[in-house]
């Protein structure tokens, strides 16, 4: 629901003026009210008559479309300050030694629209849903950062238990070896040991007869 309220002809300077308005724009219309209670203006009371008439304005029209909204709901979708005519608003001031001086009156119109949808998120929010989400997403990098380590030690320790269980084998294998060739070279030495044995054998039968043959010369 949206509805529009203007004040035309409110005396006073638009510079002046939309020194006070700038400060509901976009803000809700019990807030706003708040503020302007409290602003030290001039032109605050005749803004806050503008912004109760444009709720009551709203409400008006919700009844006459029986629709049904909160007052409360409502909030402040733009308002600005127009300068009025000038013509006829010159006064003159006195000053010193008898002479005057020219002043310029100002009249100002004032606009106020006011709506009940949602209101769109400002800067401020924006920056701070940003910032949240940042902060939830710091966790989980640091966390993917503290993974990697230990994925690559556990991969580290994998690899080095793989490379342990392929190195022992190989230990076994010449442990295993070892007796086999000990036995080889045993048999070897004993092959070697025979030929040896048997020509010492041969040698003293051959003494062995030359001793008979020499003992039968003599007889």
């Amino acid at each position: 629901m949206e509805a529009v309220a203007k004040t035309k002809y409110l005396k006073g300077s638009p510079r002046k003026t939309r020194l006070v308005i700038d400060m509901i724009r976009g803000e809700n219309v019990s807030r706003a009210l708040a503020i302007l209670k409290f602003t030290d203006k001039r032109a605050a009371d005749p803004i806050a008559q503008c912004l109760s008439s444009a709720i009551a304005n709203a409400t008006y029209k919700a009844e006459q479309e029986n629709i049904a909204i909160d007052p409360d709901d409502l909030w402040v979708k733009t308002c600005f300050v127009d300068m009025g005519p000038t013509k006829g608003r010159k006064r003159m001031r006195p000053a010193p030694q008898g002479r005057a001086y020219r002043e310029q009156r100002h009249y100002c119109h004032i606009t106020i629209h006011v709506t009940s949808e949602d209101q769109p998120k400002t800067e401020k929010e924006l920056r701070a849903e940003a910032a949240k989400a940042k902060k939830a997403a710091a966790p989980k990098v640091e966390k993917k950062k503290a993974e990697k380590p230990a994925a690559k030690k556990a991969e580290k320790a994998k690899a080095e238990e793989i490379e342990a269980k392929v190195e022992t084998p190989a230990v076994e294998d010449v442990a295993e070896a070892t007796p086999v060739e000990a036995v080889e070279a045993a048999t070897v030495e004993t092959e070697a040991a025979a030929p040896a044995v048997e020509e010492s054998s041969a040698d003293a039968s051959v003494e062995s007869t030359q001793e008979g043959s020499e003992e039968t010369g003599k007889e």
